[in-house]
């Protein structure tokens, strides 16, 4: 694999695995040629709710503890790199024109090779599918934890958990971790977390 990496013709490579956020350090000096990062978010109630339906006993709390741990490793690991920024919303809210975006600002200001022909509209939506996540109009007709959705998706740190009922055991803890986790996210939404002179949170692992 790092034969493939690191041959010319290979490049531009896209790799996209979650764990890189972790172990990417370990990774960046086995290539002969510095990554660029696309580092992107999505809200913490819909990480962490997509992760308990995968696992049966995932708890509510360990998937915003992870959400936390995740994206601040793969910002600090990926300083340093040229990072283009974007998220789930703008994804989403725009897939052809976001996915442009980013990819005149991995070649205008990452050096990342230009595409050979300009990305469609069919090879987007092929990608991206909104469906993956919850249509808000249609949440009053669904689950009761994909109205939780609905409630929290604006960037509002002070909104309660428990009065969706949604809390396991561990309420106190999720609630702590829970204003964490949306503080960093609205940091995340309105560009503070991307300042020089942030404070990390620190919540352990």
């Amino acid at each position: 694999s790092l034969a493939f990496f690191n041959q010319k013709a290979s490049m531009p490579w896209l790799q996209k695995d979650p764990r890189m956020c972790i172990t990417l350090k370990t990774w960046i000096p086995l290539f002969d040629t510095p990554p660029a990062i696309i580092f992107t978010y999505r809200h913490p109630i819909e990480v962490a709710m997509s992760l308990r339906k995968r696992e049966e006993g995932f708890t509510l709390e360990r998937g915003i503890r992870l959400w936390i741990n995740y994206n601040i490793a793969a910002f600090k690991n990926s300083a340093g790199l040229c990072r283009v920024l974007s998220s789930s919303n703008a994804l989403l809210a725009d897939p052809l024109g976001e996915t442009i975006r980013i990819s005149e600002e991995l070649t205008s200001r990452c050096n990342v090779p230009s595409p050979p022909k300009m990305i469609t509209k069919a090879v987007v939506d092929g990608f991206v599918d909104t469906s993956l996540q919850h249509n808000k109009k249609e949440l009053d007709k669904k689950s009761s934890e994909e109205q939780i959705l609905e409630k929290l998706d604006d960037c509002e740190e002070g909104k309660d958990l428990n009065k969706f009922g949604h809390l396991g055991p561990g309420k106190d803890r999720e609630m702590e971790l829970y204003s964490t986790a949306m503080k960093l996210y609205c940091d995340f939404q309105s560009g503070k977390a991307f300042k020089e002179d942030y404070q990390w949170p620190s919540v352990g692992h």
